[in-house]
């Protein structure tokens, strides 16, 4: 069935304002789209949840996701609401999947604080997708940023690790040469977005 609504959400410390432009291609191609802002140190499952459910309106749906806000997606998921079961598609961009490092490093520096609750889900350790939406893990490997000083010779985007964005129970994983960031806004990106919506399950 053919994905109708759209539901993206942003990553850690950022707000649905940075994903506007991918917002507005998706809307281009006819899809409702539901562009989230929360707080991400102090993430309201259930305000998050409610407003999926309410957009989802048991209608094929989507989820669409940057870092962070792809382990939201996850535990939307397990959740496991009547709305969610609609989701036949969840695609990320730069989800530590596996748990994030740069997380797990700061908590051991004592900088905790500057994560706040982010690490209920920024420490979660999954080896596996269980779930019967198909999952579409896009990850970057141009390391602009702190991983390459955190682990010398390491594959990332430059926050998080290559092979932090691949678990067992993918429908597919995609690589770009782009930073952590520079995902949201590259054309490529886009392009294979909509490929994979377009997608028959």
């Amino acid at each position: 069935m053919k994905v109708k609504h759209v539901i993206v959400l942003h990553g850690l410390y950022m707000s649905g304002f940075v994903m506007r432009p991918l917002c507005s291609r998706l809307e281009e191609s006819g899809m409702t789209v539901l562009n989230i802002t929360y707080n991400t140190l102090d993430p309201n499952r259930d305000t998050i949840f409610a407003q999926i459910d309410e957009c989802i309106a048991n209608e094929p749906a989507a989820l669409v996701c940057h870092s962070m806000g792809g382990l939201i997606a996850r535990a939307y998921l397990e959740a496991s609401s009547a709305a969610s079961h609609y989701v036949s598609k969840v695609i990320t961009l730069g989800t530590p999947h596996k748990g994030s490092h740069i997380a797990q490093k700061m908590k051991q520096k004592g900088f905790e604080s500057f994560l706040k609750n982010s690490v209920e889900f920024l420490l979660t350790k999954n080896g596996n997708w269980p779930f019967k939406a198909k999952l579409y893990s896009i990850a970057g490997d141009l390391p602009i940023g702190l991983m390459p000083l955190i682990v010398k010779g390491s594959q990332s985007d430059g926050t998080v690790l290559l092979d932090e964005t691949k678990l067992k129970g993918m429908a597919e994983h995609k690589v770009f040469h782009l930073s952590h960031t520079s995902m949201i806004y590259s054309r490529q990106v886009l392009d294979y977005i909509l490929k994979c919506l377009s997608e028959n399950d």
